[in-house]
């Protein structure tokens, strides 16, 4: 059984596995990790705005980020209606 329980939130990530899990990604799901880096959390419209890609490569590149956990999300504080992403790192 593992130690692990259903709650509980895996260990983050060191810096060298992030960049490692990156590496192996597309070229915008990095441009979205970098914009997050530097200014999160933000909302996928934010994050269009942002790195100035379309909103359909937005959604992609957040959906490959989170497959690899790279990247989670949250209901907006001040709009319940959106979501924001931030990096887990």
């Amino acid at each position: 059984m593992s130690a692990l329980t259903e709650n509980a939130a895996p260990a983050p990530f060191t810096d060298e596995e992030f960049r490692d899990t990156l590496r192996e990604l597309p070229p915008s799901a990095k441009l979205v990790a970098k914009v997050l880096e530097d200014d999160a959390p933000l909302s996928q419209g934010d994050l269009a705005e942002s790195s100035l890609l379309p909103d359909r490569t937005v959604r992609y590149a957040l959906n490959r980020l989170e497959e690899s956990g790279l990247v989670d999300s949250r209901y907006s504080f001040t709009d319940a209606r959106k979501q924001v992403y931030f990096l887990t790192v």
